[in-house]
């Protein structure tokens, strides 16, 4: 006789089947996720395309970064170049106290949220 039982030499067999199954099963669904997410070739009116809208965004940033705006003028919001807008902080941090209660001040009125209505009364009070 054998060392090596029937039974046992069937369920080792049995295991190994089982993980290389397993292993082609993954590699199958790994092979047509590729197969079917992947994007359609750039063609030139496509990279065309790319290239102008980079051109434009990065044409938008540079006259945000360099051009003042107002942003809400209810709240009194602005956006500046940023030489200006440094040269505003030396000037303000000249006195250090002042400045951090000016900006605290100004924090305040950027986020303020009115107080929610006071809830209706219970009828049964």
């Amino acid at each position: 006789m054998n060392s090596c039982d029937s039974n046992q030499c069937c369920r080792t067999f049995g295991i190994f089947a089982a993980v290389a199954g397993t292993f082609l099963i993954v590699a199958a669904l790994v092979w047509a996720m590729r197969h079917y997410t992947q994007p359609p070739p750039l063609n030139q009116a496509r990279v065309a395309e790319r290239k102008k809208a980079l051109a434009e965004l990065n044409a938008e940033n540079t006259r945000a970064l360099a051009e003042a705006e107002v942003i809400d003028k209810d709240k009194g919001l602005v956006r500046l170049p940023i030489a200006t807008a440094m040269d505003l902080v030396v000037k303000e941090y000249a006195t250090p106290a002042a400045a951090r209660s000016n900006l605290m001040a100004a924090v305040d009125k950027a986020n303020f949220k009115p107080a929610p209505p006071p809830p209706p009364p219970n009828e049964y009070e």
